[in-house]
């Protein structure tokens, strides 16, 4: 019984979390002036179309990524804001290097994959070094770091130097990564599927082989856990802060790919930014784990998709942003009440044992 009822609160989490969000929509639509039960009924039915669903998925792909690079340090807890910069970074470096080589399809996108993980691990690690040796706090420096990015990818891809203007507009972007770097789309009756789900998929499972299955993956959940107690226990922590902080900034130099290699072919300045804190969003919202990471990032993608349909009826897609901050912290609020009920449980369970113990 303590099992089915641990199992029923963590269920409760995300209903009530779901339920609120759903009932802080209908009233923000009701205050616009929309009919709350036409427009989510109107918004679901076209988000559930098989295309809109081809369409969400592929949205969703870097989100996953993102999610994952997130997930990687919330469980040593540091928070890793620099994935936009640790990614648009990698993608830039992975498209001048994917422009500039010539090799056979295989090779030339496992080289520019390789670019861009290796630019996001060694642009990370420069945050978990100085966490170690300076002490500097992770947030304020993946902060910089993202400026640092920024700057130096808009000095790197001006016409004078490594960037190109497009014909016919203002846009400057990398030269174009020829054919044989392109990811091949896979076909569906609905449309075409971005190819590097696949990617996520290995990300998503060689995430929780390490996390659950190795030596290093218990060394973090026991850090993240307890730190003295994994410091008794001969865990070194300077190690594992710039292990974590490397493997997130890997992670989320993937990000980019699937525009890269699956859409634009090039890096210019129109490429996504902003994906940081949605990783760090979607993170949260499936707890750390990669099959929760995933709903998550379909959810979030599915909001933004089926928010089309609000302009047919008049209403700003700005309440799809209301709608998943409300669901975040509904997320954040439902699992810490159960957290403390559960401790509350298990308090209980042990006096009852105690007491029948000394009896």
């Amino acid at each position: 019984m303590p099992g089915l009822r641990g199992a029923a609160l963590l269920l409760a989490a995300p209903v009530a979390a779901a339920l609120l969000a759903l009932a802080v929509a209908a009233a923000v639509l009701a205050v616009a002036g929309a009919d709350p039960v036409a427009t989510l009924s109107d918004a679901l039915a076209y988000g559930l179309h098989p295309e809109t669903l081809v369409a969400v998925v592929n949205k969703a792909i870097p989100y996953y990524l993102a999610g994952i690079a997130a997930a990687v340090g919330f469980h040593l807890r540091l928070f890793n804001i620099g994935i936009d910069g640790q990614y648009r970074l990698a993608a830039f470096a992975a498209a001048i290097v994917g422009a500039s080589v010539a090799l056979p399809a295989p090779l030339h996108i496992g080289l520019i994959a390789a670019v861009a993980l290796v630019v996001g691990w060694g642009w990370a690690a420069i945050a978990g070094l100085l966490y170690v040796r300076r002490g500097v706090n992770v947030v304020i420096s993946t902060i910089m770091l993202n400026a640092v990015a920024t700057g130096l990818i808009a000095w790197l891809l001006s016409p004078e130097r490594l960037g190109r203007l497009a014909p016919g507009s203002n846009n400057v972007t990398t030269p174009a990564i020829p054919e044989s770097g392109w990811i091949a789309a896979i076909p569906t009756p609905a449309g075409d599927l971005n190819g590097l789900v696949v990617l996520a998929v290995l990300v998503g499972s060689g995430y929780w082989f390490v996390l659950n299955r190795t030596t290093l993956g218990f060394e973090v959940r026991a850090m993240g856990l307890s730190e003295r107690a994994a410091t008794v226990a001969g865990i070194r922590a300077p190690r594992l802060a710039v292990l974590t902080m490397a493997a997130s900034g890997a992670i989320a130099g993937l990000v980019g790919l699937p525009q890269l290699l699956g859409a634009s072919h090039r890096f210019g300045l129109d490429f996504p930014a902003g994906l940081a804190f949605t990783g760090l969003s979607v993170a949260i919202l499936g707890r750390n784990h990669p099959v929760g990471v995933a709903i998550g990032a379909f959810v979030w993608a599915f909001l933004e998709r089926s928010a089309q349909v609000l302009d047919l009826a008049g209403v700003s897609k700005e309440i799809v942003t209301i709608l998943q901050a409300v669901i975040v912290l509904s997320i954040v609020v439902a699992y810490e009440l159960v957290r403390r009920v559960r401790a509350r449980q298990e308090r209980r369970y042990v006096a009852q044992a105690v007491e029948g113990a000394a009896a």
